[in-house]
């Protein structure tokens, strides 16, 4: 069957697409499009042409199957320019969403209309590419350029309320009549006869650009874009797109997008693109698998953890009973949340009315016995052991048979938790990240006797709140905390060597990550998990004991004035030097390529260790983790995907020649040793 189909309501021949899921750009759609206007070209009675998608959504985009393969069929920009250059007028009708290349396809209509609910953008930005067909230079010239900017470079789709003030269309039409106002809409601009407005010829929103409103952009949007290359190649060639004719500016356009297809940045983001689709199937679990009911979830902590994860519930239309052990605590936490809700409502994305919906489906509650009906009770207590086997067995006893239990531990053992209770097939772990209602990453992990029902409906749930799920198995720290943890030994490691936290956090954030392992350990607080009775007499005790206890108190391994900026501090200074006198380390110099390597490739092995053991399904997985739950950069695509880039035969050899420094712990992983060795990469 045809992906693009034709049909005549008079003279308007009516183009239809219908590609499902998301009727995306591939080769027999091209083809079927390019095929349509031949026909339009050479049959007189035509009038006027509706362009249209079947289903869900107009174009979403391009198959993006087909990048790094050889092209076949017509080249999207060749079907784009045969739209626009029609004799007769061209009608895009759009509804769901008009994205990348779909956009692209409605700016070479001479007219486009859309239903309310319809969104149209250029996200190419989010793979490491600009717009490739024409959308840099016909975006500017029918909206102008301060209105393409956010579109192209941020990737930011607009409504068809905005797109219609902005002149990105030119008629809303009814949500139920799309083709029917569609076609009468284009009979209408036939009816005008003339020129129809091409948007590659238009020069009245370009006309005299301030070439000051690039630069502006950049200052503006700096933090959001450091690093990320495809943004500074939009604006460049929208800055083409207002400076040089239309056949110049796509050549431009064509030029960068070449630059950034080839290039490392759009490799990972590509791969990032697919990693997270495929994070969500689980080998052994049957398709057909029963999803378990959830009409409420019942949280055990009102804390910070406890708080967060709620809203993620509430926010989804899940009612949710809270319980803590005092009044007090719980009052605060309800007040939290009900502040962050409020919160977003004075930044004008949530209105008060959906505010006072999430908060009326909280209830809370200082009695066990109220969670009893829940359908999934998540537990947010203190990380330890014993209690967390107190609060499952309370749970156990309480909780109706057949509703899901799960902790939010970080790095305890999900089967020693479930046998605290007569159910542990109904106990899973769903660690989430903090602030638990921002993160988008959700650490599912799997027991030994988790049930299949139990992993499935968890994974389901965690798309319907928001959140990008990986499976772990069962280990100390799972995935993310357990390769954490080998950066953190050689960050401290090197303390005793001669570097400083800020040569090291410095090295970190030079290479995309938010903050290093330092910044991070004051931005928690250096007090976590200190006690008196348990301490070592470690440099880190010795800190909180001097009352440095992290950016709450002012200072921790930093320094830090009224805005929290830090600054490195020479009383820490003292205090590591002390240290490394004692440990008989001689001191040297530590230079920033071995900094780098000694963080970041111990956790590449430790990766390739939990891929040996099964703990994680596939590498690209372990790339999910680290980007959506610790701020590993977008654009290095994960740690696996970098050691790829790096070749892993680099990575063995530097853990040889640091083998010394390592630790007497440290295990080489068979299967990066094999990997190296055969030339072989983690990812294809």
């Amino acid at each position: 069957m045809s992906k693009v189909t034709t049909a005549r309501d008079g003279e308007v021949l009516i183009v239809t697409s219908d590609n499902p899921p998301v009727n995306a750009l591939g080769a027999a759609v091209r083809q079927g499009l390019a095929d349509a206007m031949a026909e339009a070209k050479t049959d007189p009675s035509i009038k006027a042409v509706v362009v249209r998608g079947a289903g869900r959504t107009f174009f979403a985009g391009a198959d993006i199957t087909e990048f790094g393969r050889p092209m076949t069929g017509p080249a999207l920009p060749e079907v784009i320019d045969a739209m626009e250059g029609s004799s007769v007028p061209v009608v895009a009708a759009i509804h769901g969403t008009a994205l990348g290349g779909g956009l692209e396809v409605a700016l070479g209509a001479h007219y486009r209309v859309a239903v309310p609910s319809a969104k149209l953008g250029l996200p190419e930005v989010e793979l490491g590419l600009l717009p490739g067909a024409g959308g840099t230079q016909r975006l500017p010239r029918v909206v102008g350029v301060e209105a393409a900017l956010p579109m192209i470079v941020m990737g930011d789709p607009v409504p068809a309320k905005r797109a219609l003030e902005m002149g990105l269309i030119d008629r809303i039409v009814s949500e139920d009549k799309l083709v029917e106002e569609a076609v009468a809409f284009a009979r209408e601009v036939a009816a005008k006869g003339g020129n129809h407005p091409k948007a590659s010829e238009r020069t009245d929103k370009i006309g005299g650009t301030d070439q000051s409103v690039f630069n502006q952009f950049r200052q503006t949007n700096a933090r959001r874009i450091r690093g990320f290359d495809a943004p500074e190649a939009c604006i460049k060639t929208v800055e083409a797109a207002a400076t040089l004719p239309f056949a110049e500016g796509i050549a431009r356009e064509r030029e960068l997008f070449m630059g950034l297809m080839t290039g490392d940045q759009s490799r990972a983001q590509r791969h990032l693109f697919f990693a997270e689709r495929a994070a969500n199937k689980i080998d052994d679990l049957p398709a057909d698998t029963q999803l378990l009911p959830i009409k409420k979830v019942g949280i055990l902590g009102a804390g910070t953890m406890g708080g967060g994860i709620a809203m993620n519930f509430l926010s989804a239309g899940i009612p949710v009973v809270i319980l803590e052990r005092e009044q007090g605590p719980l009052d605060k936490g309800v007040g939290i949340i009900r502040r962050n809700y409020e919160n977003t409502a004075k930044k004008g994305r949530l209105t008060p009315e959906k505010v006072e919906q999430a908060m009326g489906m909280l209830s809370h509650t200082l009695d066990y016995g109220d969670l009893a009906d829940c359908d999934l009770v998540i537990e947010a207590v203190f990380e330890l052991m014993e209690i967390k086997k107190e609060v499952f067995a309370k749970l156990d006893a309480v909780v109706k048979p057949g509703a899901i239990l799960a902790s939010n531990t970080s790095y305890l053992d999900i089967d020693d938790i479930a046998r605290a209770t007569a159910r542990p097939e109904s106990v899973v772990g769903m660690h989430f990240f903090s602030p638990a209602n921002v993160m988008k990453l959700l650490e599912v992990v799997r027991g030994a006797r988790t049930s299949p029902a139990v992993l499935a409906t968890v994974m389901a749930l965690a798309k319907k709140i928001n959140k990008v799920a990986v499976v772990s198995g069962v280990c100390h720290g799972f995935i993310g905390n357990r390769m954490l943890a080998k950066r953190q030994e050689q960050a401290n490691a090197m303390l005793m060597e001669g570097a400083m936290p800020w040569d090291i956090d410095r090295v970190m954030t030079e290479f995309g990550m938010p903050m290093g392992p330092f910044q991070m350990a004051d931005l928690a607080g250096l007090d976590i998990g200190y006690s008196e009775a348990k301490r070592t007499g470690s440099l880190r005790d010795v800190l909180v004991e001097s009352g440095r206890r992290g950016q709450k108190t002012g200072k921790g391994f930093y320094d830090y004035d009224e805005k929290r900026t830090a600054t490195p501090s020479d009383e820490v200074a003292g205090h590591i030097r002390s240290f490394a006198e004692k440990s008989g380390k001689p001191q040297r110099t530590i230079d920033d390529k071995e900094i780098l390597e000694r963080l970041l490739y111990p956790m590449v092995n430790e990766g390739a260790l939990i891929l040996e053991e099964g703990i994680a399904q596939r590498a690209s997985d372990i790339d999910v983790v680290w980007v959506y739950g610790y701020g590993w950069p977008v654009y290095r695509g994960g740690p696996m995907f970098w050691a790829d880039t790096v070749g892993l035969e680099n990575v063995v050899a530097s853990l040889a020649a640091h083998r010394e420094l390592l630790g007497p712990n440290f295990k080489l992983s068979k299967l990066l040793a094999d990997k190296a060795e055969k030339g072989q990469r983690f990812n294809g």
